[in-house]
Parts: structure tokens; C-alpha cells; sequence
């Protein structure tokens, strides 16, 4: 089973869900495509559509949980039209939907829970054009939206390592890479005592005349990892292209690019081209700031 699957051990033990208690949900709402030695810890054996059916019902409770911060129970019942005691059910992990309802839920809870229109009310620029991320990045609730836009983006995607530049895209990254329990790798801007064999990679930030270093621990990435670049906020691109590079060295696979802001565009195709691979970006801003503060 691929290294990307979710740790559902991990996230069945939060919601205090043994083997027995979810295979007795499981067969309230699908009795015929589940068994109970399907089940190992939590794990689903099958490497079918079934593991990515559950996996996609676990991402719809997770959603679920995340709007339940923003909405009562009744508020949600009139929006995804469901009674309140279902959605209460589903929330607290005693019952999972059935793909369909599943699906439905997903759909109609994306609408009015924009992640992009969340990062957009917290980025004020002031007059020399620069922003405070410091409400993005600060936020777990936010960050874990993100984590969500991040899965269904890539989902199908074989990911076994979350590689982020150090610093402010570390808390994305970190939590991505726990939903997804994969390892987590930083590059940093220096070497570090007690690690004596680096990935080096030398790069110009953008609009800089400033010549700079990122170091990832060779033992970190290995041959064949596929890596999901994970960052806070893209410029030029020059910072992502360098970690690339340094995957690249390490005969591995980048198979995308994440970033909650992607600053003017110019920069993306070409980015996609070199990289042959997607570069998603949650909200674009322009050249002009959205608001001055």
C-alpha cells in the first residue's frame, strides 16, 4: 500500500473509534462492501476503490467538523438539507454516509466554505505594497482547510514526502504531511551542526541581487520519493524551483507544487513546463494589492 494512504489509525484514535466500533458504523450504512477483516488497526487491506471511498468519507467528517466551528447543527442541516441528529452522528464518528451522501455533503459544504475568499479577507497590504501573513499562517483552522484543498487536489497522487522551505511554510506543510503521514522535510538557509552530508542548492530570489543557499539532509530524501513542494507564498518561483532541483538530485520525483498565495502569475506555466507537473495555488493576487492598510 502506497505511503500516501492516510493514517487512519491516527485519526480513528481521535475520534476514539476502535476496529469494532467502525466496522459496526461501517455496516449501518454499507454492510455489503465492508468485512470485517478488511480492517487491521484501522487500516483498510484492500487496495481498491473501497480504501478511497473510506478515505474520502473520513475527509468529508473531517470537513464537517471544520464547519461545525463556523455553523450550529441546525444552520448546517438547512444547508446540506439533512437532519441535525444525522449530521451529529456523522460528526462524532458514529456512523460514516454512504459515498453518495458523502459526495453531496463535500460538494455543497465547498460552496459556502471558500478557502479562497477566507485568504483574501486576511491579507492587508501596507503602501509599499508588502503583507502580514502572519493571520494565514497562524491559524490552525484555516491551515487545516487548506490541508483539505491540498488532498482533493492531489488526490490519486502518489505522495510520500512533504518538502518545505523553512519557515513560514512549515505549519502548512507539517500538518499536510501528518494528514497524509508521510515525513516531513525543511530545507533551511544554513547547514546545520550534527548533519555532515547535504543536498545543496544555490538560487537568486526574485527581484533580488542576493545570492542564496537551501540544505536538505541527504538522508532525508531518497531515490524514487515522490515530493509535494508545500510554501506559505509563491513570488517568482525561484525558491520552488531550487527545491526542486535539489529532488531532482536526489533521484526523485516532484509530482506538484502547493501554495495558499501565488503572487502575479507570469511565473506558473513556465514553472509547469520545466517541472512537468501541476502548480496549485489557493488565491492569486495580481499586481496591484487588494487592499491597502
Amino acid at each position: 500500500m502506497h505511503r500516501f494512504h492516510f493514517s487512519f489509525a491516527v485519526i480513528l484514535a481521535r475520534r476514539r473509534i476502535t476496529k469494532d466500533s467502525m466496522f459496526a458504523a461501517l455496516t449501518k450504512v454499507e454492510a455489503k462492501e465492508y468485512n470485517q477483516e478488511d480492517f487491521v488497526g484501522g487500516i483498510v487491506l484492500d487496495g481498491g476503490s473501497r480504501i478511497s471511498d473510506l478515505k474520502y468519507k473520513l475527509m468529508t467528517i473531517e470537513l464537517l467538523n471544520l464547519a461545525k466551528n463556523y455553523y450550529t447543527y441546525r444552520e448546517l442541516s438547512q444547508i446540506v438539507s439533512l437532519p441535525d441528529t444525522v449530521l451529529s452522528r456523522y460528526v462524532k464518528g458514529h456512523v460514516l454516509p454512504t459515498m453518495d451522501r458523502a459526495l453531496y455533503i463535500n460538494k455543497t459544504l465547498q460552496k459556502i466554505m471558500r478557502l479562497e475568499a477566507e485568504i483574501q479577507l486576511r491579507i492587508r497590504f501596507d503602501d509599499s505594497g508588502y503583507f502580514d501573513n502572519t493571520r494565514l499562517i497562524s491559524d490552525p483552522l484555516l491551515l487545516e482547510r487548506a490541508v483539505q484543498h491540498a488532498v482533493n487536489r492531489f488526490a490519486g497522487a502518489r505522495i510520500t514526502k512533504i518538502l518545505s522551505p523553512a519557515v513560514d511554510g512549515v505549519p502548512l506543510a507539517a500538518i499536510l504531511a501528518h494528514r497524509l503521514g508521510v515525513k516531513l522535510v525543511i530545507a533551511k538557509n544554513a547547514r546545520e551542526v550534527g548533519v555532515s552530508v547535504f543536498f545543496e542548492e544555490v538560487y537568486v530570489p526574485g527581484r533580488s541581487a542576493m545570492v542564496l543557499s537551501l540544505y536538505v539532509p541527504r538522508d532525508a530524501l531518497r531515490r524514487g520519493d515522490c515530493v509535494l513542494i508545500v510554501d506559505d507564498v509563491l513570488d517568482t518561483g525561484e525558491t520552488q524551483m531550487a527545491l526542486a532541483r535539489i529532488v531532482q538530485k536526489a533521484k526523485a520525483e516532484v509530482i506538484g507544487i502547493y501554495a495558499l498565495i501565488g503572487l502575479n502569475t507570469g511565473w506558473k506555466t513556465k514553472m509547469e513546463q520545466a517541472l512537468q507537473c501541476p502548480v496549485e495555488i489557493v488565491h492569486h493576487i495580481g499586481e496591484k494589492p487588494l487592499q491597502r492598510v
